[in-house]
């Protein structure tokens, strides 16, 4: 059937229904709604009828309804039914391409971080870096699925993506597709026998795979760990029951995290379990821009319960969450539509301003030219923190000394210094206590 034939049997319908709200006395907000939709009909007909070429109508239908998707907030999208199948694979921990999350910024596809020990981390692709070109073909205002569309194919086949990075000159990076097997949790024994937990995103597995990893380090440490550095740095989030979860972990009871919707009847709190697997011994969990999401949660919760110290930079600032919502079972596709605020157990939203850590310290010396600009409130349209809370440089941020090594994790380094510290004052606090009695 032709586009106008769809639209003027549209049209007919909303005109017929119109009528109808309008005998039994509807409010005029909902007839002027009406209207707009008769509008989008009519214009939906003229396109097919008078462009200047044949327009492919299930493009032009989508690109529509992601525009209006697009003018709510920066995360309400439309999946068509390819790009929702996409992403329940990706949640589960497997997926074709380079390894790369990404988000739209001033008409820009903008990496959020790399996935760690992907071929886009081992490229050296950064958090904050512009894909302005994929194969040549500009990425300016192509949107999000379009760039996803282009950068991903078969395993095995190069793709060149140009990257604009401030301080530098745009310049082409050559990766070559692989399955991205996602490994959620990456762990070992650090400098002075200091446990390392790295979480990478919050996929399906993500618990049950961290829960191995710290048996695994009591295993090697002969015995309970005195205590953990908990990284989620270029951490893009994930799974809301995941944050959940690993935050139970080292919670004994109490709240995690709370969701409001627009109905204030809509609120959910998420408490944690009575049990903490580390009985209480310190924890440093390391954060940066690139900490988003569900990443946010694990961090706000440790932070707000005094159960961590929070170490590195603001995090990304995503205090939203989406539900996404199956179309004719999926067949269609799918609505991810942003449906709630979350905040930290304290009550405190962190939409727009991230998580401050307790001691600011970054991972390199800032280059020449480079404009700290990266966080969700930098997005077209992102939601305003409901207390009116901006986002703030830290005026107190630590950086690496000249002389230090680019090659070397400077933040990584100030985690232990910081976790033996705090291990050593625990370890004098309980040789005190056993003393008195």
């Amino acid at each position: 059937m032709r586009l106008h034939i769809i639209a003027s049997a549209i049209a007919f319908g909303i005109g017929a229904a119109a009528l109808a709200v309008s005998a039994q006395g509807d409010d005029r907000g909902r007839d002027a709604t009406f209207r707009q939709l008769e509008l989008f009909g009519d214009i939906l007909s003229r396109i097919e009828s008078d462009y200047v070429s044949d327009p492919d109508q299930v493009e032009l239908i989508e690109a529509a309804i992601n525009g209006m998707l697009g003018s709510l907030d920066p995360h309400s999208t439309y999946l068509n039914a390819q790009a929702f199948q996409d992403m329940q694979v990706s949640t589960r921990g497997e997926y074709g391409g380079l390894g790369i999350e990404v988000t739209l910024r001033d008409d820009f596809v903008t990496v959020v971080s790399p996935i760690a020990e992907t071929p886009a981390d081992r490229a050296g692709i950064e958090p904050e870096d512009r894909i302005i070109a994929v194969d040549g073909e500009s990425m300016i205002g192509a949107g999000i699925d379009v760039a996803v569309e282009r950068m991903r194919g078969p395993a095995g086949e190069p793709v060149t993506i140009t990257i604009a990075r401030d301080g530098v000159e745009p310049f082409d990076v050559t990766i070559v597709r692989a399955i991205i097997e996602v490994r959620s949790v990456i762990y070992r024994m650090e400098a002075n026998n200091t446990p390392y937990l790295r979480i990478t995103t919050f996929n399906e597995h993500t618990t049950e795979a961290a829960v191995r990893a710290l048996n695994d380090l009591r295993e090697a440490n002969g015995g309970p760990l005195p205590g953990l550095v908990l990284d989620l740095r270029s951490n893009p989030g994930g799974l809301l029951d995941q944050s959940v979860s690993i935050s139970d972990l080292f919670l004994s009871g109490g709240e995690v995290v709370s969701t409001r919707g627009r109905d204030a009847r809509n609120t959910y709190r998420f408490n944690a379990r009575p049990g903490d697997v580390l009985n209480g011994a310190p924890i440093v969990v390391l954060i940066n821009a690139g900490s988003a999401s569900a990443s946010e949660i694990v961090a706000g919760a440790l932070r707000d319960r005094e159960r961590g110290v929070l170490m590195g930079t603001n995090s990304f600032g995503k205090g939203s969450m989406q539900t996404v919502i199956p179309l004719r079972g999926g067949r269609d596709g799918a609505l991810r539509l942003t449906t709630a605020r979350y905040y930290t157990p304290s009550g405190t939203s962190i939409q727009a301003t991230g998580v401050e850590p307790d001691i600011a310290v970054a991972f390199r010396r800032p280059r020449e030219g480079e404009i700290a600009r990266f966080s969700e409130a930098n997005l077209r349209n992102a939601l305003t923190n409901e207390a009116g809370a901006e986002r703030r440089e830290r005026e107190d941020m630590e950086y690496p000394p000249e002389d230090w090594a680019e090659d070397e994790d400077y933040q990584l380094h100030r985690a232990i210094e910081q976790l033996s510290s705090m291990m050593e004052r625990r370890e004098a606090r309980v040789q005190s206590g056993g003393a008195n009695r």
